[in-house]
């Protein structure tokens, strides 16, 4: 397997491997048109073609962008997605919550298959089917870490279950859930199941690093900090990883599995790819934006000196020349109007997001942005006809490591000018900031609200902020009203000049939990439905 995780082509040519060992067989050991279940097994190839079937269900390009859209970062006005969530109007029925359901358990009954068959897959060392375990068993705990994390009490199970059982189990209690999967990464981490690096062919594994970054993930979504820093600061002083030069060219294709990526979904032009470019892109660029960043999240950036631009002093921030002195990160992440995109031959492609301005501006037609601003990170300008991608998607870098480990210690009161500087400051230092004032622990405020505007900032877009907001139990404060676009100065349908675009209610006695699928409580009755759904 290449750089790549080339799983759709080796898919192919294991599947066709078997379907010729298969029919040399004699008649009455097996079918001739399928392999038993034991004939399966019984092949050592077996076991790499379940592994990579496992990868390619962690998760994919479009879940991971459009996460955004439930929160108060970016808006979607594709039905079809995830924008019901977002502003509180989804049930039992919809689509998208029964997809999440369904996705998941079917990744988990692949994880399942492999963890149960394994020690019938002959030729493989120890070593190699610990390995496989152990990359495994990390493909079950994120499967099972989105589920809780979303619907609370969840079915809970590590064997394939039947049919007749899949329509009588229980939920399991969110408590035994957590515990069980930090367990399972407590044990692969410990006992070495996982190498910490691997060679060029095999780049895009699942590493020791990855499974302490995610068993880092969950225990901040428990609010555990003080678990949370040992396993950080390991990482931090054992790992080896270090923060990309440049944060805009972090997320270009020519960049992919650099020191600071710890995890994400391989891609490859041409062998396997994805078009959510065409989803977020201007029409100057053959897109239809569906996909947008909202003002919301544009006002969060701080300036170049340090303030929010809400406390900001007049030379510091002009509301009438709202992105200039403003962190670099807003620029190398989000278009408007001054701001570019870089074509193939090094030219600026610049975009005019000015109302009814022909063809990218607010409102000159339906292929525009219902935002007036458009998605510049994850911009693969290597793609190929229909903004055909193969730029690998990020699910874990060095940097949220560092943004954890801060944040973590500001909980416990325990972050200090030294783990700033280790932390925050690195991270701005890398985004462009040079001004001391931005740079130097802060002397005033409040730490967790600035460790936290630095996690929105630096991660934007990148399908964590979700999580946040529901751990942090701050949904229901962004997440009511009306969210915005770009100011255009009108009266009418805007909020002291700003777009209103979409009206959110999010209910604190409700909407923490999502509610569990109507289809599936139909098929057993004994699967509760979470308060007030």
């Amino acid at each position: 397997m290449k750089k790549y995780i080339n799983i759709l082509r080796y898919t192919v040519a294991i599947a066709v491997t078997l379907a010729c060992i298969t029919s040399c067989e004699d008649l009455e050991l097996s079918p001739h048109d399928r392999d038993t279940d034991k004939d399966f097994w019984e092949k050592t190839e077996s076991a790499i073609y379940m592994v990579n079937k496992c990868y390619q269900g962690m998760n994919n390009a479009d879940e991971v962008l459009y996460s955004d859209a439930m929160t108060d970062n970016a808006y979607t006005k594709a039905h079809t997605h995830n924008q019901q969530v977002g502003n509180g109007l989804f049930t039992p029925a919809d689509m998208y919550v029964r997809s999440v359901w369904g996705y998941r358990y079917a990744g988990i009954r692949d994880c399942n298959l492999l963890l149960n068959n394994i020690q019938l897959v002959p030729g493989l060392s120890d070593e190699l089917r610990n390995r496989y375990i152990g990359e495994v068993t990390f493909v079950r705990a994120y499967h099972y870490f989105e589920l809780y994390s979303k619907f609370g009490d969840i079915p809970y199970f590590t064997h394939v279950i039947s049919i007749s059982e899949s329509k009588t189990i229980g939920r399991t209690p969110k408590s035994e859930v957590v515990n069980n999967i930090l367990n399972e990464l407590s044990t692969i981490i410990d006992n070495n199941y996982l190498p910490p690096s691997y060679d060029d062919k095999n780049t895009g594994r699942i590493t020791r690093w990855a499974a302490m970054g995610l068993k880092a993930r969950i225990l901040m979504f428990e609010g555990r900090f003080s678990e949370v820093t040992p396993i950080t600061n390991k990482i931090m002083t054992e790992g080896g990883f270090s923060l990309f030069g440049n944060y805009e060219n972090l997320f270009k294709i020519e960049n992919e599995n650099n020191s600071e990526v710890m995890l994400d979904v391989q891609y490859k032009p041409v062998d396997r790819e994805y078009q959510v470019q065409y989803q977020f892109l201007p029409p100057s660029l053959g897109g239809h934006s569906q996909l947008a960043p909202l003002q919301e999240l544009v006002d969060d950036y701080i300036t170049l000196d340090g303030y929010t631009i809400k406390n900001a002093p007049a030379s510091s921030y002009d509301p009438a020349n709202p992105f200039a002195n403003r962190d670099p990160r807003l620029a190398a992440s989000i278009i408007y109007t001054g701001n570019s995109y870089t074509l193939a031959d090094g030219s600026a492609h610049e975009v005019d997001c000015t109302k009814n301005a022909a063809p990218n501006g607010y409102d000159f037609s339906s292929d525009c942005s219902p935002t007036g601003y458009y998605m510049k990170k994850y911009w693969d300008n290597t793609y190929r006809s229909n903004l055909m991608s193969g730029l690998n998607i990020i699910l874990m870098r060095y940097a949220d490591i560092l943004l954890m480990h801060a944040e973590a210690l500001a909980e416990q009161n325990q972050l200090d000018a030294t783990e700033w500087n280790r932390t925050i400051q690195l991270i701005r230092t890398r985004a462009g900031f040079t001004d001391t004032k931005a740079l130097n622990f802060p002397t005033t405020g409040d730490l967790k609200d600035i460790v936290r505007r630095e996690r929105r900032c630096e991660l934007a877009l990148e399908g964590l902020r979700h999580k946040d907001i529901i751990r942090w139990k701050t949904a229901e404060q962004v997440l009511n009203g009306w969210c915005h676009g770009l100011y255009t100065g009108d009266a009418v349908g805007t909020d002291n000049g700003y777009v209103r675009v979409d009206e959110r209610r999010f209910d604190a006695t409700k909407h923490y939990l999502w509610p569990l699928p109507q289809n599936e409580r139909d098929l057993n009755e004994n699967l509760t439905q979470n308060p007030k759904w």
